[in-house]
């Protein structure tokens, strides 16, 4: 795709966004779009969004699953941009969220990470983790602008990632003498999610790229690979894959996620 036809995309996706509008024919089906053209999109949707005074607070992952990069012939996890205006700190874990031009919601559990340093390339779940600052249990919102919740990866990163919210629980801080232990911990706690009081779904650590430790490390790998210039830095919000299945939610739903074998308290949201 040569600039302008990247350009005209990158405009059209964001009057979606802003709007709450539909996309009918997915990027992906479309000649020439591949996941190098889904990147130059994003970076210029961030430009425009950061250009608006919104500033990238941090990255989303998509596709911490393995099994998934098989079946959609990816290298690697794929991420959007998350900004100041969609990360959302909770008040004695429990938030209230509107949003203005929902179109298909889904909430996803995740372990988001607050980082002190740099994440790059050839790091392991320790190291990965001394570069965090703190962890924390949080809410994404996800938002399709695509019929039906079919898209590629590709489309998925051309369209902020379908990023929507991120709320964010109590942050425990991660000390050096903790992570041996949260190592272990990662891979293996279990959420339990509901809405209003009945269980919906049980999730676990392995689901998150194997551990959350694990995909933050692979994320900041990929990013030092495609956009060296902009490595995944101090001070950025990582939200690491959902640890269940992403659960449809409309206006009116109390979402609620509890953490066994980390330190972690619950977490309500309220979607008004």
């Amino acid at each position: 795709m040569v600039f302008a036809e990247i350009e005209t995309l990158a405009h059209e996706l964001m009057a979606a966004y802003e709007s709450g509008s539909m996309i009918e024919v997915p990027p992906s089906q479309r000649p020439g779009f591949d996941l190098n053209a889904a990147y130059a999109v994003e970076d210029m949707l961030r430009r425009w969004r950061e250009a608006g005074g919104h500033k990238a607070a941090g990255r989303k992952v998509g596709y911490a699953n393995k099994a998934m990069w098989r079946v959609f012939k990816l290298e690697t996890l794929v991420w959007g941009h998350m900004y100041d205006d969609t990360v959302h700190y909770s008040e004695s874990n429990s938030a209230t969220l509107a949003l203005a031009h929902a179109r298909s919601m889904k909430v996803e559990p995740e372990i988001v990470f607050g980082l002190k340093k740099e994440v790059g390339q050839g790091m392991d779940a320790a190291t990965a983790l001394a570069a965090a600052d703190w962890l924390a249990i949080g809410f994404e919102i996800i938002d399709c602008p695509y019929p039906e919740w079919k898209f590629q990866p590709s489309d998925f990163v051309a369209s902020f990632g379908l990023h929507d919210a991120l709320v964010v629980g109590e942050r425990l801080p991660v000390k050096p003498e903790m992570i041996p232990q949260l190592v272990d911990e990662l891979p293996h706690f279990k959420v339990k999610i509901s809405m209003r009081g009945e269980l919906i779904e049980e999730g676990s650590g392995k689901n998150s790229l194997k551990s959350p430790a694990l995909c933050l490390a692979e994320l900041g790998a990929a990013i030092a690979q495609r956009t060296p210039e902009r490595p995944l830095s101090a001070g950025e919000v990582v939200s690491s894959g959902t640890l269940t299945a992403g659960h449809l939610a409309n206006k009116g739903d109390q979402w609620k996620v509890e953490v066994d074998d980390l330190p972690l308290p619950p977490l309500t949201l309220q979607l008004t």
